[in-house]
């Protein structure tokens, strides 16, 4: 993310990684990706900060998924971890979770 764009969002992980959001790529994500996530950062941010569930994915093993009940769906917020730091890559409504390694549960 360049230092120029404006951050909409900094929140801190169990996995003690912040993860970061620039107003543009919000927008990116809530108009063109998954326009049903209009309005609902702050649901993204309640799932960064106090997921029921993250995952490894298996296809990048810096990349995780945060999952957190959203009724009717669960909510997934996937971020990279890069060099310390992690970059919100996408989040989408689902209605199961992937398979990958469990790397924090809730209910630990």
């Amino acid at each position: 993310m360049e230092m120029a764009e404006e951050l909409l969002f900094e929140v801190q992980t169990p996995l003690n990684v912040t993860v970061r959001c620039s107003r543009k790529w919000w927008l990116y994500i809530s108009t063109v990706k998954h326009p049903t996530l209009e309005g609902r950062a702050d649901d993204v941010r309640a799932t960064l900060a106090n997921p029921q569930e993250i995952r490894r994915s298996t296809k990048d093993p810096d990349v995780f998924l945060f999952y957190r009940l959203s009724p009717p769906r669960f909510l997934c917020v996937v971020a990279r971890q890069e060099n310390g730091e992690g970059l919100l890559i996408t989040a989408y409504p689902t209605d199961s979770l992937k398979k990958g390694e469990i790397v924090w549960s809730a209910s630990e």
